[in-house]
């Protein structure tokens, strides 16, 4: 596509009030995934997809109510280790005028037999990490596509099985990463895609969020959560930060990670926290935490675009996710506000506000969730999509907009039988990140190389596109 230079502040104003006609087209391994209007029209099944749902507490009861709430989607199954979890969102299904799934509770490994006994279209999982791996194994083994929770993976090998699984069973193998389908998130890919930044060269996305006090609960998160900070050292939880970056950059599909190298601060911030805050007795004072506070991974892509990715929960400070994309024509920056510099006579060194370049470049799958209120069919999870959804970072809006999103755009793929969004070679790179950052970081921040998932398929497997701009 033709960069477009913008060489004054005038120039720039009349090149956002110019309209466009957009679709939204989405490509993977040479089979296309419909476009969200293309979607609408597209021979869908009558069938509805059958959900089989494993986890459904603090997170996994956001996706269920959204699933349940979605026309198409029949939850045939859900399976906790906690039983009262099941009973509940049997109840929430029988109060939203759905069938009573079918509960599983017999400990955990209780899935295996739920994927057995089930004729599942996806199983989808938002349990602790350790368990995504051998939940989507199980659900793509018999017959199910599968989708989880980020990370996919914690080690190598789980990526490498993943994707070998996937390729053997023909199923899909999905990370949902809702922080793609966040609004600004989505209106800097198309900027990106029309050569507002020129060529891009650097980028940044990271997950900053102190977490610790979710890390001393002794419910939710909380009961696993630490035990990974406590024994491993690196970015544990990149994929909030990489995801996006991954299709600006089409990670995947003509470029792909090469290599990082990544560093560890001291680890303080989590050990004093729970000093100051738990019983003297209590078990998450008495170990210590090996995590860094504050990690930076540095990767170069096959093209030579740089990126950097931190995780930093450790420490007290505001929520970011830090996203910066810079190119030769300019730079965007997501927190703590959106703000643009873009190249010309007059733009003095300074940021604007990214609001002015809003309606211009707002993703078209955004403007018919505006335009046609497409979250009046979803109202669980964090709430509903709505019309006046506004552009300053508003933690409530985000997540449930984009927890929506991914789960509404999974079922149209699989009712219209094309390829979702995500592939599984997209969940094995995007959460090999952190085992890789492990090595290096325990090799004094040696430069450790990217597995190529795809096995050569990066270089000729069509990017992410946005139709008709």
């Amino acid at each position: 596509m033709t960069s477009t230079t913008i060489r004054s502040s005038d120039d720039r104003r009349k090149f956002i009030k110019q309209g466009v006609a957009a679709s939204v087209g989405l490509s993977v391994a040479g089979r296309e995934v419909l476009s969200q209007e293309r979607v609408a029209t597209h021979n869908r099944s009558s069938k509805p997809v059958r959900v089989g749902f494993v986890g459904v507490g603090v997170k996994g009861s956001t996706h269920v109510g959204n699933l349940l709430r979605m026309e198409g989607v029949e939850l045939q199954a859900v399976c906790d280790i906690v039983e009262q979890q099941c009973v509940e969102t049997q109840a929430q299904a029988e109060r939203l005028g759905k069938p009573k799934p079918a509960a599983y509770f017999r400990g955990d490994w209780d899935f295996r037999r739920m994927c057995e006994s089930e004729e599942l279209d996806l199983v989808y999982t938002a349990t602790p990490w350790r368990w995504h791996t051998p939940v989507m194994l199980a659900a793509m083994n018999n017959g199910s596509h599968a989708a989880t929770e980020v990370p996919a993976a914690v080690t190598l090998e789980e990526c490498w099985e993943l994707v070998e699984t996937a390729e053997k069973t023909g199923k899909h193998c999905v990370m949902m990463e809702n922080v793609n389908y966040q609004r600004i998130e989505m209106a800097i890919w198309r900027m990106v895609r029309e050569g507002v930044f020129g060529e891009v060269v650097h980028n940044e996305g990271s997950y900053l969020h102190d977490t610790r006090w979710l890390k001393a609960n002794d419910f939710g998160d909380g009961l696993w959560l630490g035990e990974h900070h406590a024994r491993r050292n690196g970015c544990l939880y990149p994929t909030h930060g990489i995801g996006p970056l991954a299709w600006y950059l089409n990670l995947g599909r003509g470029d792909r990670m090469e290599y990082l190298v990544s560093m560890s601060s001291n680890s303080r911030g989590c050990d004093l926290y729970m000093q100051e805050h738990l019983p003297a007795e209590h078990p998450k004072r008495k170990r210590s935490y090996a995590n860094g506070d504050v990690n930076t991974c540095l990767i170069r892509t096959a093209s030579g675009v740089s990126i950097e990715v931190k995780h930093d929960t450790d420490l007290p400070r505001p929520y970011s996710r830090g996203t910066l994309v810079q190119g030769t024509r300019g730079i965007v920056r997501r927190f703590p506000e959106f703000k643009i510099c873009l190249e010309g006579d007059s733009h003095h060194h300074k940021w604007e506000s990214g609001d002015a370049y809003s309606e211009r470049y707002e993703h078209p799958l955004w403007k018919q969730v505006r335009e046609e209120s497409l979250g009046s069919v979803a109202r669980g999870g964090h709430g509903p999509i709505t019309k006046d959804a506004v552009w300053d970072y508003d933690p409530a809006v985000e997540l449930r907009n984009g927890d929506f999103l991914e789960d509404y755009r999974l079922i149209e793929a699989l009712r219209t039988e094309v390829d979702p969004d995500f592939n599984v070679y997209d969940a094995a790179a995007w959460s090999a990140i952190a085992p890789l950052s492990e090595q290096s970081v325990a090799n004094r921040s040696v430069a450790v190389d990217f597995p190529d998932f795809t096995k050569g398929k990066w270089k000729t497997a069509p990017p992410l596109r946005i139709l008709g701009v």
